[in-house]
């Protein structure tokens, strides 16, 4: 027996990432099924206690006693059931609550944050700049620091890894568009997330420190003097009955030499290194923010919208706060639950954290509200038909920029040619203004009062009021009679027809 038993501990121990799985998935399981196991020992030790007991003879049968075991076991068997379910259902609940203990819900304004080009276009702008790159792309993320898109794209076969990490600038107001492509040493540098055997990054990082994970969407690539470095935010779990996630450093692969380093030292990599998924998670714990009642009957706590220009991309906007401090958060419109739409808060993980603990979360609690994403979107094209929608054009994210201010662009995905600005509800109407893409104002459906557009659009005003107004000047064609128009149109149209003729 004890052969056997050696194989199995040394292929256990050889199998670095099998038993990574297996015991994560195991402590999930063993904490919904801890309490259920408990009840299920109590009710076979009472089941044994009732056999004891009317196995007692013919006497304790004929008084009664048995009777009594047999509904004394039929009562446990109940309550054990009970207790099964209810710790289910309550099992939940102590973990969101588990993950909402950072929470901060402040009715001050959301600091000021910087808009970006929207996801949804830098996605299709990746493509087109891959040149004759064969793989597929499996991940494009927003890098704030340096507010550019970065894209990673596989290479096609079972046994490979990765072919080239694309970085690019789409700024969301002007003409340069630059990009920087790096690519990885297909025979060195051969693993990546997924792949097969030892191609396998996960692979890999569990053969260097066990009992971590991640999920495939928070990696991303960076590109550095044309060397790639692939970036994987990692977790680990806590907890016995109640199992929650926690960030765990980060993986680094680079994509030159094929060298895998697993660092705690955050403040060199130039992107996120907060897992984006546990920022997430730690948002969908806001549903305990009040009692077991409320949480069970969706009485509290908030949702990210669903409807409207975010769709697909609804939650965690990566953005940078406007100060010069360098931060930047995963920001999320927030709805409360159930059937309203309208958005009332604003939640922000800072993408950056060092320590072993969950980043603090804050929700900001607006005042005044926005009407849901889906309206706005309709308000932007009834107020500015001029602008928006035609051809390809359309409305793209509607992201929360600071205090109560909205941003949403509009254009194509190729082409940003606007953005339209919003201030929430005042005085019972959206204050909307519609910007070109580099910010500068063109005008205001409603301008709310005391805002920097209103006080723009004043001075324009003064501006024009203070000019001295000439009917005779050339091109002014204000001051002309009827006939006169009639004579110069007239004219107009017999030069017309002589350069035709001509």
């Amino acid at each position: 027996m004890g052969l056997p038993v050696l194989l199995a501990g040394l292929f256990l121990w050889w199998a670095s990432y099998f038993t990574t799985i297996v015991i994560w998935e195991f402590r999930k399981i063993l904490s919904w099924l801890a309490v259920p196991l408990l009840g299920v020992v109590a009710v076979i030790a009472v089941w044994l206690l009732v056999k004891r007991l009317r196995g007692k003879g013919h006497d304790a049968r004929r008084s009664g006693g048995g009777g009594a075991a047999v509904a004394l076991g039929w009562l446990c068997g109940v309550l054990g059931l009970g207790v099964t379910i209810w710790w289910l259902v309550y099992g939940a609940y102590l973990q969101d609550r588990e993950y909402m203990r950072d929470v901060r819900i402040v009715a001050e304004a959301v600091p000021e944050l910087s808009a970006r080009a929207p996801y949804v276009v830098g996605t299709a702008q990746a493509a087109p700049h891959l040149g004759d790159v064969t793989g597929e792309i499996s991940d494009i993320t927003y890098l704030p620091d340096s507010d550019r898109f970065a894209t990673l794209v596989e290479r096609r076969g079972w046994l490979s890894g990765y072919e080239v990490g694309l970085v690019q600038d789409i700024p969301l107001g002007g003409n340069s568009r630059t990009q920087e492509r790096c690519s990885f040493d297909v025979d060195v540098a051969d693993a990546r997330i997924g792949g097969w055997f030892n191609h396998n990054l996960g692979r890999k990082i569990s053969a260097q420190k066990r009992w971590l994970r991640f999920d495939a969407g928070d990696a991303y690539v960076t590109c550095s003097g044309g060397t790639p470095t692939v970036v994987v935010p990692l977790k680990r779990q806590t907890g016995t009955l109640v199992v929650t996630e926690r960030p765990a450093g980060l993986a680094l692969y680079d994509g030159r030499t094929g060298r895998l380093t697993i660092t705690t030292d955050t403040a060199a990599v130039p992107g996120p290194s907060y897992p984006l998924s546990l920022a997430a998670r730690q948002r969908e714990g806001t549903a305990a923010v009040g009692s077991f009642s409320d949480w069970w009957f969706e009485r509290s706590g908030w949702d990210e919208s669903e409807d409207g220009a975010n769709e697909g991309n609804e939650s965690e906007f990566t953005l940078k706060y406007r100060d010069t401090s360098g931060r930047s958060a995963y920001v999320t419109p927030l709805t409360p639950q159930g059937e309203a739409s309208s958005v009332v808060a604003v939640s922000t993980v800072p993408t950056r954290h060092q320590g072993a603990g969950l980043a603090p979360m804050t929700v900001h609690r607006l005042t005044p509200t926005w009407s849901s994403p889906k309206a706005l979107v309709a308000l932007i094209k009834a107020e500015y038909r001029d602008v928006c929608c035609y051809n390809d054009d359309r409305v793209f994210e509607l992201v929360p920029t600071g205090g109560s201010t909205w941003t949403a662009t509009v254009g194509s995905e190729q082409n940003i040619r606007y953005r339209v600005e919003g201030r929430g509800q005042v005085d019972g109407r959206e204050a909307t203004c519609l910007k070109a893409a580099d910010g500068a104002l063109i005008r205001c459906a409603y301008a709310a009062p005391g805002s920097p557009e209103e006080r723009e659009l004043q001075r324009r005003e003064e501006e024009k009021k203070q000019k001295p107004e000439n009917p005779a000047a050339p091109g002014d064609l204000t001051g002309y009679t009827p006939d006169q128009l009639a004579d110069l149109q007239r004219r107009v149209s017999e030069e017309m027809l002589r350069r035709l003729k001509g």
